[in-house]
């Protein structure tokens, strides 16, 4: 019989941030398991539900009973007679049942077996179980006097197929029909009729909507009509939903207001107090500015939410009078006087304190905004700075605010505003697809805070190692590349790293060519999300660029090298080449620039002139930065480098004559693979 199997698990309040995780994974890992045991067809239609107090899990068409398997196990060769009798013993049939076979070893034995199907009453307790023990969580809970453990105490427990309950118990609970409903607006016990009423039930006589989109639909439908009903703006909220839906099992939206005195403090604050805190979605104009109201996703649908909202609006008022609290603390000490106190802060202790970090951060941002062009003493200012407020009290309770603050304060204190801001971008990006810092100047201490970090972690040998990366590197390397390429600064790779491990002096070990490769396998990776080809980006970064920020140039270059009909033909040549002058280096060979009075063939002299008239116009392309005409110019070496392959054998006796062809060869590689190695675009 097939019917619609139900599993609900009823818990103590689950996690918010996590609700939705451990729903999809308990349902994966359950019809997966139905699959195994055939009690399923592959690719089931099944709903997944998660709220604060339940994972639920429904499946159309489960079979009572799996279906049989039948497969042919081969034995060992039929003439050993010991070993028919052993194998036959083994799978419990007859040796008269087992079949002869033919194959390459000779004739051996064979057993037919049929298995039969699972029974889902039978193994469906111990399944699901299973499925709950396999959950990421990372801490246990026991309840009670038993010994089971989950992440929060079970006390319900529902396993339907059809209207059928399959007996059995999971986590010391007996399976049954009844389920819960809403913890205050439902008052009883829901009797399930059958596993398919579920969800209709739960709404209809539970105030609970099980389906975790359709909950997270409704909250956001409300959010979005009670901002427009008060002409504000929600900001940037989607992740806040996300939580607030794994809080809720009944959503409704109310507004709460705190004081207008409140927004003197910088909004960052109040924002991440109310959002974090409290899990409220502040309210903002049209152009972005805080309002003195927020939103309320209760868990209470009541006629009269007076008291709810009141309730709300006075608990929040404390956490804005600490955020207030601490930022006039803050601005009673000048942000510059705050920095001697970094002494105390441990960064490493292989590495000493942050302020010795803000001295190398220092140095490094002077240097490169002088490489830049840019006010090296408002670079070094900023670095100096752009740690301080570390050790405020704001920052010290919001670690988030790190940057942010630091600008505020900055401000507050009368430093430029190119200051100001660069304390701020320093950090930028955060994250993949975070704004960059824009100007010169945040530019040159971004990227030092990027790459002093680097430099010591690889010099300590704390580098990243599977997915462990605990110090973020790649997530800063990133973000060093991303800075130099996007924003098109023109420094070299190569100095930039040594001039981030000259800041350590001998205090760590010489890791430059570690943290390079780190750096190019990262930048690699970055433009095959750009959306260039794994072969484009070998090709190019094959050649260890110096200046990163001509890379997608270069990129652009290949492309269009590409794209014209000669490509394919000189890629291919290009990699005979390659081939030739390595095994010949490999047998000693020594070679320089071609001679032209040792041109004996035609062929090899018709490449010389060509190679020669073409090199000179391209490397006039190649120093103006016009890498797709520099590329393109060397179409016109097709025909003569394939009749120089056809008629011209490089690797005669005369050694002389062998080489100045070798000389050739190199040369013709040097002058066409100074964008891109050529060779590597052949198939």
């Amino acid at each position: 019989m097939e019917a619609p199997l139900l599993i609900e698990l009823l818990t103590e309040e689950l996690p918010p941030t996590s609700v939705l995780r451990l729903g999809e994974a308990f349902a994966e890992t359950v019809t997966t398991e139905l699959i195994k045991h055939r009690l399923k067809n592959r690719v089931p239609t099944k709903r997944v539900f998660a709220t604060p107090r339940r994972l639920a899990l429904l499946v159309e068409q489960v079979r009572s009973t799996g279906t049989d398997s039948s497969h042919t196990i081969e034995g060992p060769v039929s003439s050993n007679a010991k070993a028919v009798e052993g194998f036959a013993r083994k799978y419990k049939v007859s040796p008269d049942s087992l079949r002869r076979v033919q194959t390459p070893r000779g004739e051996i034995v064979a057993a037919h077996l049929t298995m039969p199907g699972a029974v889902l009453d039978q193994v469906l307790p111990a399944l699901v179980e299973a499925a709950l023990k396999k959950l990421p969580i990372a801490k246990m809970m026991r309840w009670g006097t038993g010994e089971a453990q989950f992440v929060r105490p079970v006390h319900g427990l529902v396993m339907m197929h059809g209207s059928r309950v399959i007996p059995g118990t999971v986590l010391g609970v007996e399976a049954g029909s009844h389920t819960r409903g809403h913890r205050f607006l439902s008052g009883r016990d829901i009797v399930l009729g059958s596993a398919g009423e579920y969800e209709t039930r739960l709404r209809e006589d539970g105030r609970v909507i099980a389906d975790f989109a359709a909950r997270r639909a409704k909250i956001e439908r409300q959010l979005a009509h009670e901002a427009q009903a008060n002409n504000a703006q929600l900001g940037d909220y989607q992740r806040l939903l996300d939580e607030v839906t794994g809080l809720v099992e009944w959503p409704k939206v109310y507004v709460g207001r705190f004081d207008a005195a409140f927004l003197e403090v910088p909004q960052e604050c109040l924002i991440l107090t109310m959002r974090q805190n409290q899990k409220y979605f502040p309210l903002f104009d049209a152009a972005g500015k805080l309002l003195p109201s927020f939103l309320i996703v209760s868990n209470m649908e009541v006629a009269d939410p007076r008291s709810i909202v009141a309730g709300n609006e006075r608990v929040v008022r404390p956490r804005l009078e600490d955020a207030r609290f601490f930022y006039q603390q803050d601005r009673k000490l000048r942000l510059e006087a705050r920095v001697p106190q970094l002494a105390k802060v441990v960064y490493h202790n292989k590495l000493g304190s942050q302020l010795e970090r803000v001295e190398r951060i220092q140095l490094l941002a002077g240097r490169l905004a002088r490489d830049l062009g840019a006010d090296s003493m408002l670079a070094e200012r900023a670095a100096w700075l752009c740690k301080a407020d570390l050790v405020t009290g704001m920052v010290g309770e919001f670690p988030e605010l790190q940057g942010v603050m630091g600008r505020y304060y900055a401000l507050a204190d009368g430093e430029p505003a190119a200051v100001a801001d660069a304390i701020e971008m320093h950090y930028r990006p955060r994250y993949a697809g975070d704004r960059l810092p824009h100007g010169k100047i945040a530019g040159a201490v971004a990227l030092a805070d990027k790459l002093d970090v680097l430099a010591g972690m690889f010099g300590i040998g704390q580098q990243p190692s599977g997915d462990k990366d605990p110090f973020g590197l790649r997530r800063a390397a990133l973000g060093a590349l991303r800075i130099l390429v996007e924003q098109e600064h023109p420094l070299g790779l190569h100095d930039l790293v040594n001039a981030a491990f000259e800041g350590y002096g001998q205090r760590i070990g010489a890791a430059h060519a570690d943290l390079q490769t780190f750096l190019f396998d990262r930048l690699a990776g970055y433009l095959r999300e750009r959306g260039y080809t794994a072969l484009e980006v070998d090709s190019v970064l094959s050649l260890n660029p110096t200046r990163v920020d001509l890379v997608p140039r270069q990129l652009d270059a290949v492309r269009a090298f590409l794209a014209l009909p000669e490509a394919e033909s000189l890629a291919a040549a290009n990699k005979r080449v390659a081939n030739i002058l390595k095994q010949a280096q490999a047998k000693g060979e020594s070679f320089v620039d071609a001679d032209s009075a040792l041109l004996k063939e035609s062929a090899e002299r018709a490449l010389f002139d060509a190679l020669k008239a073409t090199s000179g116009k391209a490397s006039a392309l190649f120093d103006r930065g016009d890498y797709t005409a520099y590329l393109q110019s060397f179409a016109v070496l097709k025909s003569p480098v394939d009749a120089f392959f056809d008629s011209v054998m490089v690797m005669v006796d005369d050694a002389g004559l062998r080489r100045n062809r070798l000389a050739l060869l190199a040369d013709l590689r040097r002058e066409m693979n100074r964008v891109a190695d050529i060779s590597r675009l052949a198939a």
